[in-house]
C-alpha cells in the first residue's frame, strides 16, 4: 500500500481456517489487512476491543450461525458494513441476512472466484458507506445553512417590526400635540396601516414557519388591535372575527392586513352614528373552489348615494392592495348595511 492509501482494515469471521487464510492472503495483495475470528463470539470480541472498516461474516458457525451473530454486529455506535457468506443454495439465508442489516452477500466456495467475488462485494459496501455519510454531512451542512438563514430572517422580522413600532410610537406621540381633529384622524388612520404590516412581521419572528402566516392567529392580533385603537369606548361598534384556519404567504398577509384595516377603518366611522352600536364583523373561509373568502360587513344605512366618503385614499389603498391579490372588493348591494367582499386565490 502506499502511504497515502490507508490499508482497509477488514474482520472476517468464519471457522474454516483453510479458507480465511486464503481470503486473508489473496485480500492482503488488494489492501486489505485481514483480522480472522473463528467463530461469532470471537468476532464480537474482536469488534469490541478494535475498530474494523468492514466485517465478512460466515453463516455455518460453532455455537451460533452467523444469522445469531449479525444482529450484535450491528448493534452498536457507527457499525461497520457487514458482508454475510453463505452456500450456494442458501438463497433463503441470505435474503434473511440482507433483511437483517446485512450490507450483501457473497457465495462461499473455494475457488478464486470466491475471492475475488468477496472483494468486490466489501469494496461496494465500503464505497456505499461513504456514499451515506457525505450524504448524512451534505444533508446536516444544508439543515445547518437553513438554520442559520431561518434565524436570520427571523431576525430580520423582528428588526423590522421593531421600527415599524418605533414608527408607530413617534405617530403617536405627533397626535399628542395635534389640535386639528382631521389631522389626528388622518394620523391615527396612517397608525392603523403601519401596525396592520407590523404585526405581520411580529407573527412571523415568533413562528416556527418563516414562509407563511397563520391568519386565524394573525386576524385575531390585528382586530384586538383595531379595536382599541380605533374603537375604545363603551358605544363604539363591535368588531366581531370568525375567521378559519388557513395559511397564506407573507405578501398575502400584508395586503390581506391592509385591506382588512382600511375596511374596518372606513365602517368604525360611516357606518354608524355617533354614539350608536353595532357590529362590523370580519370573516375569512375557504369557498368550494379552494379560494378564501374575506368579509368585512356592517348593519348600518349603506353607502347612501354611492359615492366614497372621506378623500378617497383609502379606496385607492384597498385597490392596490387587492390588485396584489389578482383580485379586487366587490360590494354587495343587497346587503342591508355596507359588505365588501374580496377572493383570492390560496
Amino acid at each position: 500500500m502506499t502511504p497515502d492509501k490507508p490499508s482497509i482494515r477488514l474482520l472476517y469471521i468464519d471457522d474454516d481456517r483453510g479458507l480465511s487464510r486464503l481470503v486473508q492472503k489473496e485480500l492482503g495483495r488488494h489492501g486489505f489487512e485481514v483480522t480472522l475470528a473463528a467463530d461469532g463470539d470471537a468476532g464480537v470480541a474482536a469488534l469490541d476491543a478494535d475498530n474494523y472498516d468492514v466485517c465478512a461474516l460466515d453463516h455455518y458457525m460453532p455455537g451460533r450461525d452467523g444469522l445469531d451473530v449479525l444482529p450484535e454486529l450491528l448493534h452498536r455506535p457507527a457499525p461497520p458494513p457487514v458482508v454475510y457468506v453463505t452456500g450456494a443454495q442458501e438463497g433463503r439465508i441470505a435474503v434473511a441476512a440482507l433483511r437483517a442489516g446485512a450490507a450483501d452477500y457473497v457465495i462461499k466456495d473455494v475457488s478464486e472466484d470466491f475471492t475475488a467475488l468477496l472483494r468486490s462485494a466489501l469494496e461496494a459496501a465500503l464505497l456505499r458507506r461513504r456514499l451515506e455519510r457525505e450524504n448524512e454531512e451534505a444533508q446536516e451542512l444544508v439543515r445547518l445553512a437553513r438554520d442559520r438563514a431561518e434565524a436570520m430572517l427571523r431576525e430580520v422580522n423582528h428588526r423590522v417590526g421593531n421600527s415599524l413600532q418605533l414608527v408607530s410610537t413617534f405617530m403617536s406621540l405627533q397626535l399628542r400635540h395635534l389640535a386639528d381633529e382631521g389631522a389626528r384622524n388622518a394620523l391615527r388612520e396612517a397608525q392603523a396601516r403601519i401596525e396592520a404590516v407590523a404585526h405581520v412581521h411580529r407573527r412571523l419572528y415568533t413562528s416556527g414557519d418563516m414562509e407563511t402566516v397563520d391568519m386565524q392567529a394573525y386576524l385575531e392580533g390585528l382586530v384586538d388591535e383595531l379595536s382599541k385603537s380605533l374603537g375604545p369606548d363603551d358605544c363604539s361598534p363591535v368588531i366581531i372575527l370568525e375567521a378559519s384556519a388557513m395559511r397564506v404567504t407573507i405578501d398575502q398577509a400584508v395586503s390581506l392586513g391592509v385591506v382588512v384595516t382600511e375596511l374596518v377603518t372606513n365602517a368604525v366611522k360611516y357606518a354608524y352614528a355617533p354614539g350608536q352600536t353595532g357590529e362590523i364583523r370580519v370573516i375569512l373561509e375557504p369557498d368550494s373552489a379552494g379560494r378564501a373568502i374575506l368579509t368585512v360587513e356592517d348593519d348600518g344605512p349603506g353607502l347612501g348615494d354611492g359615492k366614497p366618503k372621506g378623500t378617497g385614499l383609502g379606496g385607492k389603498i384597498i385597490t392596490a392592495m387587492a390588485s396584489g391579490l389578482r383580485s379586487s372588493v366587490e360590494i354587495d348591494g343587497a346587503h342591508k348595511g355596507v359588505r365588501a367582499r374580496l377572493a383570492f386565490e390560496l
